[in-house]
C-alpha cells in the first residue's frame, strides 16, 4: 500500500456538447452550482458536500484547457510531484508529462488499468 499522498477530491469528467443542457440537468435537476465556467467546461460542486464535484467539457477551439477533452477522471492530490514520481516508478503509463499550467495546477496524466486517462493534480503553492 502507498504511504503520503492525500487525495482530496476525485471528479468524474462528463463528456458533452450543450452546457445549458449540463446546466440544466446539474443545476436545475440536481441542484448544484457552478463553481468554475470556462470555454469548453463547467464545474459543478454539490452545495451540501463541496468536494462532491463534476466537470463537464466540450471541444471549443478557443477552450483555455483544451488536453482536458483527454481525460476520464481528475484526481486531486496534495504533491503532484510524488505522484509523478510513483507512477513512473511502479510503470503506470504517463500519458502526458509533469508540468505547471497557468492557472494554478502541477498536473500529468496516467492511464489506468481500465484504459481511462487519469488527470492528476495539485494546487501550486504560492
Amino acid at each position: 500500500m502507498s504511504e503520503g499522498l492525500d487525495v482530496r477530491r476525485a471528479i468524474p469528467v462528463v463528456h458533452g456538447d450543450d452546457p445549458a443542457a449540463a446546466r440544466s440537468f446539474y443545476e436545475g435537476l440536481l441542484g448544484m452550482r457552478v463553481s468554475m465556467e470556462q470555454d469548453g467546461m463547467l464545474l459543478f460542486v454539490s452545495r451540501s458536500t463541496p468536494t462532491t464535484q463534476v466537470i463537464v467539457i466540450w471541444p471549443s477551439p478557443t477552450a483555455l484547457d483544451p488536453e482536458l477533452l483527454e481525460v476520464d477522471i481528475s484526481i486531486e492530490v496534495d504533491d503532484a510531484d510524488r505522484a509523478f514520481a510513483r507512477a513512473e516508478e511502479e510503470g503506470w503509463p504517463i500519458v502526458r508529462g509533469l508540468r505547471d499550467e497557468v492557472w494554478g495546477i502541477r498536473r500529468f496524466f496516467v492511464r489506468d488499468l481500465a484504459g481511462h486517462v487519469v488527470n492528476v493534480a495539485a494546487h501550486l503553492r504560492p
